[in-house]
């Protein structure tokens, strides 16, 4: 059971693909809790099962066995439109890949969260608006994504992932497409966002990224191998 607090609580989850050769585990009996406010990084080599596990997070994959709450709620019995509705209003994504509509202006990609949420069209453009201010690209309001450099279509992306005001952000390899001083930029922002009580589980295979987490979880062969507070580097 959630306690007062809790964004995430996962107890002994398991995750297995259906093979030809019968089921192969990718998570085996994880166990987590992250507290509001935490900022935790997922770390992990390719295959160690910490992308399958933010997709269950983020409610876009189910666990074959065990416990999901979110915000308190539980998970694995709802619906696909329930999840759907509950991720909206719950969870805000930034994807590595920044996600951005193309034929969409940067207000309009940021308020989209809000139409699935039937926000009406002047609140929607209102909100979209304050957050692209909030990330220094309100002059860019109307443009395309192409116009913006990588960089500043993350800081669109964010915008989008706060619009609906969520309990967590779930950022998976935010700076993986930046270098390494655009990247600094973003993780600047995260820590501005974490200092104002928004919790962060973000994945990563960089150090020095993971280095702005207060808390670090390490996979290994679906498993968590480590959970602790982050080391303050020499």
């Amino acid at each position: 059971m959630a306690q007062a607090g809790q964004v995430i609580r996962v107890e002994h989850l398991y995750k297995a693909y259906v093979t030809p050769v019968g089921p192969f585990p990718v998570l085996k009996d994880v166990n987590l809790t992250v507290a509001a406010g935490e900022f935790v990084a997922v770390m992990g080599p390719s295959g160690s099962g910490k992308s399958t596990f933010m997709n269950i997070l983020g409610c876009l994959d189910r666990a074959s066995e065990g416990h999901y709450l979110l915000a308190g709620r539980s998970v694995e019995e709802r619906s696909p439109d329930e999840l759907a509705a509950l991720r909206n209003r719950t969870i805000g994504f930034v994807f590595q890949g920044f996600n951005l509509l193309p034929r969409m202006s940067l207000q309009d990609n940021v308020a989209l969260p809000l139409v699935y949420a039937g926000v009406e069209l002047d609140e929607r453009r209102r909100r979209a608006r304050e957050l692209l201010d909030r990330v220094g690209l309100g002059k860019y309001a109307e443009s395309l994504p192409n116009r913006i450099s990588g960089g500043q279509q993350q800081r669109v992306a964010i915008a989008r992932a706060l619009v609906n005001k969520p309990a967590l952000i779930l950022a998976d390899e935010p700076t993986g497409n930046l270098d390494s001083h655009t990247s600094h930029e973003i993780m600047a922002l995260f820590d501005e966002l974490n200092s104002e009580g928004i919790t962060i589980v973000l994945v990563t295979h960089e150090q020095d990224i993971a280095q702005h987490a207060k808390r670090q979880v390490r996979f290994l062969d679906g498993q968590i191998v480590h959970d602790g507070p982050t080391e303050v580097a020499a």
